[in-house]
Formats: structure tokens, sequence, C-alpha cells
């Protein structure tokens, strides 16, 4: 797993939640389950957090994953995967690339995510209100949501509430490439 931003930029936003929210390293620890000397390393730019670190940091916080990657300001953007943030998962086979960042206004964030053939992805539960956007671009995922498994193919969408286990496999031999939509309520 690698997130390709210096781990100081983590380490700063992270700390920088914790002292507007006036919470100790202790306090963060029982908000995300996160151990402290963890959170400490982080803070101090010690420590590249994995994906799933930093999910739990994020929804312990109540906030948005991309809130510890940069986000440019600007009247309009155009993203192009290539020139993103690129989070890895499952040794590679999972690439996440942040295309748009969590928007205040919007409550939004959307991802451009590629499978490799078989991988599986296990995601936590978000926050209460959380739903995602699955839109299929090639091949094709089977989501399990909570005991449900559904499988979606090149040209389908599928929306869901986040706040339940959720799973993503590529079961085929051919990469799967999605857009990942995340709308936080406000």
């Amino acid at each position: 797993m690698s997130i390709e931003i210096p781990s100081n930029i983590i380490g700063e936003k992270l700390k920088h939640i914790r002292m507007m929210r006036q919470a100790s390293l202790d306090d963060v620890a029982v908000m995300t389950g996160v151990s402290k000397p963890m959170l400490g390393q982080i803070e101090r730019g010690l420590s590249v957090p994995t994906i799933t670190t930093l999910w739990k940091i994020a929804t312990g916080l109540k906030i948005p994953l991309s809130s510890f990657l940069d986000s440019p300001k600007s009247t309009y953007q155009i993203a192009n995967k290539d020139d993103k943030t690129i989070i890895e998962e499952e040794n590679g086979a999972m690439r996440a690339y942040l295309l748009f960042p969590y928007d205040p206004i919007r409550s939004v964030e959307v991802f451009f995510i590629e499978f490799d053939e078989g991988c599986c992805h296990h995601s936590d539960c978000h926050n209460e209100g959380v739903e995602e956007y699955i839109l299929i671009v090639s091949g094709s995922i089977t989501m399990t949501l909570n005991d449900e498994t559904i499988t979606i193919t090149e040209g389908q969408s599928l929306r869901f509430n986040a706040n339940i286990p959720h799973c993503y496999h590529n079961n085929t031999q051919e990469k799967c490439s999605i857009y990942n939509i995340i709308f936080y309520s406000k």
C-alpha cells in the first residue's frame, strides 16, 4: 500500500484537525480505534498510514478521507487521473485516483478506481448518511453489501448507503474501472 503524497502533509492535516477540535491524541485514538503511538507517528510524518488506517481516522473524526489530501482551489477543475494522487491498496491490485477531493459546499468527493483481476477490497462502514455511487466504466465488479451480493457490469451503476460493511470484488480475468462518488450528509 502506498499513498503518493508526503507523509508530513497527512500528519499536518491530522494535527490541525485535532487542534481545531481541542482533542488529545488519546481522544482521537478512542474516536478512531487507531493507537495513540500510531497517531503520533502519523502527525510527526514518521509513518505513512495505510488506506484502511486513514479511513478509520476519517470515519472516527466524521470527515471525508480526502480531507487529508491536497485539494486545489478554483472556480472549476478538470481532472485527469494521471495527474492525481494515487492510493494503492491490496498490494497494488487496487488503485484509487482522487479526482475531486471533498468539497464542503457540495459534500461530495470523486474517485476513479481500477481493480486488477481477482482483486478484493473490503471497506469499513462509513458514517450514517453517507451514500456511494459506483459507475462501471469497464469490466464488472461484484459488490457485497452486508450479506447481499450484486454484480454490476460496464454501463451499469449502483447507489447504496455506505454505513454498512461493503466489499468490492473483481472476480473476472480483466481489469475493472469504476467511478466512485461519495456523498456525505450535511
